[in-house]
């Protein structure tokens, strides 16, 4: 198995915050690349060949919001691209329109969640989605399920919270992103982790656990679509580094 991994991260992992715990984000803080790019990018394009069922799907309805997606992307990764864009590590990839989530996949080292609040609804549908590093659930499970759904079985996602996160969702506004993270002790420094919502959790992860995962989780609006984009970047630390980094740890979630 190989290691991709960071060696350090712009925020504590550590640090102990409530949930949602969401704060603004700066506009071009979003769409960073760190010192695992390039690793990361070509498992990404690993599973967006062997396993693009269970890393990629896509709603018919959503195609005009993964588009905006990807032209939004464009535009900050590489200006001006039209048929070919190139990535920070200097590799260049083909624009694809009529795929335009697969064309995220190998240029951005974030996945992209898109959320869609069709008329009449109370909540957020995930209607399409490029998750290559899954932590602990499946893309199969949760497309085209609401916010509640996809949060099944998370025990902390209660109804005050679940209400929290809708009122978030509904009040994103264009250019004014928002961004919180998780962090969770494991065994496996694998990207690649997902697993059934009925599956037992593995009770292997704890501070005393090797690896370090934490996910900057980012919300932001698009301004055509109206749609809802969650983007996750994703980096996995070795223990020695995050203590070298932040110290000793406390309880990380």
């Amino acid at each position: 198995m190989t290691e991709i991994l960071q060696k350090t991260i712009p925020y504590n992992p550590l640090e102990e915050k409530k949930l949602p715990g969401v704060q603004p984000l700066g506009p071009e803080e979003w769409l960073t690349a760190d010192e695992a790019f390039s690793g990361q990018m070509a498992e990404r394009r690993r599973l967006l060949s062997e396993r693009r069922q269970d890393v990629l799907q896509l709603d018919v309805g959503a195609m005009a919001a993964a588009q905006e997606l990807l032209q939004m992307v464009l535009d900050t990764v590489s200006p001006g691209a039209r048929q070919t864009a190139v990535r920070p590590d200097g590799v260049a990839v083909p624009v694809d329109p009529k795929d335009p989530l697969g064309t995220l996949g190998q240029i951005a080292q974030q996945d992209f969640c898109i959320l869609q609040k069709p008329e009449g609804a109370d909540e957020h549908v995930l209607t399409g989605a490029v998750l290559c590093f899954p932590a602990s659930w499946t893309l199969a499970e949760k497309f085209m399920r609401p916010l509640t759904g996809i949060h099944v079985p998370v025990g902390s996602y209660d109804a005050g919270i679940a209400a929290r996160v809708q009122r978030l969702f509904d009040g994103v506004q264009a250019g004014r992103p928002l961004w919180r993270f998780n962090a969770l002790w494991y065994q496996d420094p694998a990207l690649f982790q997902p697993r059934s919502q009925f599956a037992p959790r593995d009770r292997s992860h704890g501070t005393r656990a090797d690896y370090l995962r934490s996910e900057k989780q980012m919300i932001l609006r698009l301004p055509q679509s109206r749609a809802v984009v969650f983007a996750i970047h994703t980096r996995v630390l070795a223990r020695q580094d995050v203590m070298r980094q932040w110290g000793t740890p406390g309880q990380a979630g």
